[in-house]
C-alpha cells in the first residue's frame, strides 16, 4: 500500500458523496499519514478541524492496509455516525471486502440467564412490590402477557416483563435496540456487569448469550468500533476483552486522559453490597450473612454521604476506614457461604462469587491506597460514589498501551489536540510523529471572534450584570440565532431568567428537554437560543442559519477542588497551572468555538464574554488554540456583522 495509492482511493470514495464530494487537502495529507504510521509502525498524533473529513481519513488507509482495527470513540454520536454511515459507505464504494462491528461493555446487553431466572420463581417476588417514581403506566406496557399477573405489577415489574418478552425474539439483545427506555432498575434485573459475569463456559445460557454473540462478531471482523471506555476496560484486563488487533484509532482524542484514568481506578457504590446481597439470597440460608452485607452497603452509604464532594488523604478517615474494613470481613464470609452452595444452581452461584471476588479486591486496594493513587466520594445524596483513580495515567499507559512487541500502531486524532499531549499520555519519546492538517474552512472570512474588553473581571461581583447586558446586545443584533455556552449551571440558568423577561424570542435549555430533542427544537426555530452547560461544549453539530452566534461567558477554567485535578496539582508544584489549568482551559474553549462554522458556508460570531482573553498573561495560549477566526474587541463591529448575515 503506497501513499498514491491511498490518495486515489480516497478520491474515488470522496466523489461518491451526495454532490460528489469536496476536494480536502487537509483529509488527503491526513490520509497519507495515517498510511505512512501504519507501514512504519509509529504512533501518530493528528489534528484534524471540523470539516476535514477526518472518519475517511483513517478508515480509508486502515482498511487498504489489511490490518485488524479498533476504532475507540469518546461520544455515542460518533459511534453511531461510524457504525451506521461511514463504514456501510466504504463497504459499497472501497474496492475491498471487509467486515465491521460495534461492542459494547456487557452491561449494554441482556442476560439471557438473568431473564430466565426472573421469568422463574426467585425474582418473580420482587416485580409486584417495586413501583418507578413516575407511577404506573410510565413504562408504555400493553396488556401483561401469559405467566404474568397483572394485577400484582407495578410499572417496574410491567417493564422487566416487556425486557423479558422482548428478549425471546432479540437479535442483538443491546439496549439501544429496545423500542422503549426502561428504568435503570428494571434493566439491571436482566442484565449484569462484567464484575457479576462469570463468562460463557460457567453459565447455563452462555451458547446463546447476547454479549458473547456480540464479542463473536467482533473477533471476526476487520474494524471494531467500541467507546474509549470500552477500550480503556480492556487495557485493565490485560487485553481480555477485545479481539487482537494491529492498529488502534482514538478519535476525539483530547478526552482519553481522563476516560483511561476513569476506567484504570475503580468505583465502589453501595449498591454493588445490595446487588451481591440480592444475588446471593437463593443460595445462601444463613440469613445473617445476607442481612451483614445488606446493613454494610448501608452503613457505607451514610458514611460517604457525610463526605460527599471530599478529597480522602490516604490514610483514611477512621470513619471510612472502619466500615470498609468491616465490609470486606462480610464478603469473605459471603465467599466462605458460596463455597459450600452445592451447583444446582451453578450460573446464580458463579455470578455471586464473581461479584464477592470483585468486591474483595476493589475493598483492598482501597484500604492499602497507593500514593500514586487519589481517593474522593461524589455523586447525588441517595447515590455517593467512593472512587479512586490514578493520579498520572503516563506511567500505567506507557506500559499497558505503548510498549511491547505486540503493541498495536495508535493514532490520535481530534478536532483539538491539547499541548503536550503524548507526555501526558505517556507516549515514548522518538516512537510518534506528530501533524496538523487545519481546517477546510475560511475562517478569517467567515467568521469573527470578539472579547468583550470592557466588562468587568468575572471573578467580581460587578461581572454578571453587566455580562447579562452584553449577552441581551449580542443576541438582539443576532435576531436570536444563539448557542450560549456556560461554565455553571447557576450561570447558565441566571441568565435565562435575565434574557427571558427582555428578550422576544423563545429560549431554550437543557434542563427543558432530552439534549438530540432540544437541538432539534433550536433547528427547527431560526430565530430561538439554545443556553446550556459543558454537555454541549462539544458533540453538537448545527449548521445553517440557525447559529450565527456562539457565546461563551467565561474562560472554563476546571474547578480548583475537583480532586483528582489537585492531586495532578499538588504533584507538579508552581508548573501546574501551565500544565493542567490552561491546557484543559484551551482545549474546552475550542470545543465550545468549534460549534460555530460547521459547513463551508456557515458565518457567524464567537463571543468570549470574560476580558481576560485580551488581557491575561497566558491569553495567547488561548487565542493560539481557537481557529483562526478574524479578531475584534469593538461590539459595534460585531453588531454590523450579524446585521449583514441577517440581511
Amino acid at each position: 500500500m503506497t501513499t498514491d495509492e491511498v490518495a486515489a482511493a480516497l478520491d474515488r470514495v470522496v466523489g461518491g458523496l451526495p454532490g460528489g464530494g469536496d476536494s480536502r487537502p487537509g483529509q488527503r495529507q491526513m490520509a497519507t499519514a495515517v498510511a505512512r504510521a501504519i507501514a512504519e509502525r509509529r504512533h501518530l498524533i493528528v489534528g484534524a478541524q471540523t470539516g476535514t473529513g477526518k472518519s475517511l481519513a483513517y478508515l480509508v488507509p486502515a482498511l487498504l492496509s489489511g490490518s485488524r482495527v479498533v476504532v475507540a470513540t469518546a461520544t455515542k454520536a460518533l459511534q453511531d455516525q461510524l457504525a451506521k454511515k461511514d463504514l456501510p459507505f466504504l463497504a459499497e464504494r472501497l474496492a475491498i471486502p471487509f467486515e465491521f462491528a460495534v461492542l459494547k461493555g456487557r452491561s449494554n446487553y441482556l442476560c439471557r440467564q438473568r431473564a430466565l431466572e426472573v421469568a422463574g420463581a426467585g425474582d418473580q417476588l420482587e416485580l409486584g412490590a417495586a413501583t418507578g417514581p413516575d407511577g404506573a403506566g410510565s413504562d408504555g406496557a400493553g396488556s401483561d402477557g401469559p405467566g404474568f399477573d397483572g394485577a400484582a405489577l407495578g410499572a417496574f415489574g410491567r417493564q422487566v416483563r416487556r425486557l423479558i418478552e422482548w428478549s425471546m425474539t432479540a437479535e442483538t439483545g443491546d439496549r439501544a435496540d429496545l423500542p422503549f427506555e426502561p428504568q435503570p432498575r428494571a434493566w439491571a434485573m436482566v442484565s449484569v456487569s462484567s464484575t457479576e459475569c462469570p463468562g460463557a463456559n460457567r453459565c447455563p445460557s452462555g451458547d446463546v448469550c447476547f454479549a458473547e454473540a456480540a464479542r463473536a462478531k467482533a473477533a471476526l471482523a476487520d474494524v471494531v468500533v467500541v467507546n474509549t471506555h470500552l477500550y480503556a476496560t480492556h487495557l485493565a484486563s490485560a487485553g481480555a476483552v477485545l479481539p487482537p488487533h494491529d492498529v488502534v484509532i482514538f478519535d476525539e482524542a483530547h478526552e482519553l486522559e481522563d476516560v483511561a484514568s476513569s476506567s484504570l481506578g475503580l468505583e465502589l457504590v453501595p449498591g454493588r453490597f445490595f446487588g451481591l446481597a440480592r444475588n446471593a439470597k437463593p443460595l445462601i440460608t444463613e440469613a445473617a450473612v445476607l442481612d451483614a452485607i445488606d446493613d454494610g452497603g448501608t452503613r457505607l452509604s451514610a458514611v460517604l454521604d457525610q463526605r460527599r464532594g471530599q478529597r480522602l488523604a490516604h490514610p483514611l478517615p477512621e470513619e471510612v476506614e472502619t466500615v470498609l474494613t468491616v465490609l470486606r470481613e462480610r464478603v469473605a464470609r459471603v465467599s466462605a457461604a458460596l463455597r459450600q452452595v452445592d451447583q444446582a444452581d451453578s450460573a446464580r452461584k458463579a455470578r455471586a462469587q464473581e461479584s464477592a471476588g470483585h468486591l474483595a479486591s476493589d475493598l483492598d486496594q482501597v484500604l492499602a491506597l497507593p500514593p500514586t493513587s487519589v481517593a474522593w466520594i461524589e455523586g447525588p445524596a441517595y447515590t455517593p460514589v467512593l472512587k479512586v483513580a490514578p493520579i498520572d495515567i503516563a506511567p500505567l499507559l506507557t506500559t499497558l498501551l505503548w510498549q511491547g512487541d505486540d503493541a498495536p500502531t495508535a493514532v490520535l486524532t481530534s478536532a483539538t489536540i491539547p499541548p503536550k499531549l503524548a507526555t501526558r499520555l505517556g507516549i515514548p519519546v522518538g516512537s510518534f510523529d506528530e501533524l496538523d492538517v487545519g481546517s477546510p474552512f475560511d475562517y478569517p472570512n467567515q467568521a469573527l471572534l470578539y472579547c468583550a474588553l470592557h466588562l468587568p473581571d468575572p471573578r467580581t461581583d460587578r461581572y454578571e450584570a453587566a455580562m447579562h447586558t452584553e449577552l441581551e446586545a449580542l443576541v438582539r443584533a443576532a435576531g436570536g440565532r444563539t448557542l450560549g455556552l456556560f461554565t455553571s449551571w447557576r450561570a447558565m440558568e441566571a441568565a435565562t431568567k435575565a434574557l427571558r423577561e427582555v428578550l422576544p424570542w423563545p429560549i431554550f435549555t437543557q434542563s427543558d428537554l432530552p439534549k438530540p430533542l432540544l437541538i432539534q427544537a433550536f433547528k427547527n426555530d431560526e430565530r430561538s437560543c439554545l443556553f446550556a452547560t459543558m454537555g454541549f461544549w462539544q458533540g453538537v453539530d448545527i449548521p445553517g442559519r440557525a447559529l450565527s452566534l456562539v457565546a461563551i461567558d467565561r474562560i472554563p477554567f476546571p474547578r480548583p477542588d475537583e480532586p483528582l485535578l489537585q492531586a495532578r496539582r499538588e504533584l507538579l508544584g508552581r508548573a501546574a497551572f501551565g500544565a493542567i489549568d490552561l491546557p484543559r482551559a484551551a482545549t474546552l474553549l475550542a470545543q465550545g468555538a468549534g460549534r460555530l462554522i460547521r459547513s463551508p458556508t456557515d458565518r457567524g460570531v464567537v463571543a468570549i464574554l470574560d476580558p481576560r482573553l485580551a488581557t491575561a498573561r497566558y491569553r495567547w495560549d488561548l487565542v493560539r488554540a481557537l481557529p483562526p477566526m478574524r479578531r475584534t474587541r469593538h461590539r459595534r463591529e460585531v453588531e454590523d456583522f450579524l446585521a449583514d448575515l441577517r440581511t
